[in-house]
C-alpha cells in the first residue's frame, strides 16, 4: 500500500469517526465514555496522518 493511499484510508476512517462522534453527542442519553474514546481514536489517525505527512 503506498503512503498516498494509506492516508486516504486513514483520512477516510478520521471522517467516518467524526460523523460519529456528532451523531452520538446528538443522541439523548449518549455515553460521555464512548464519546471520548471515539476522540480518542480520532486524535490518534490525525497523529498517524500528521507523522505521515511530515516523513
Amino acid at each position: 500500500m503506498s503512503i498516498a493511499s494509506h492516508l486516504q484510508e486513514l483520512r477516510r476512517k478520521h471522517e467516518n469517526l467524526s460523523h460519529m462522534v456528532e451523531s452520538e453527542q446528538r443522541s439523548p442519553g449518549s455515553d460521555a465514555l464512548k464519546i471520548a474514546e471515539l476522540k480518542k481514536q480520532k486524535l490518534r489517525l490525525k497523529e498517524e496522518m500528521s507523522r505521515l505527512t511530515q516523513a
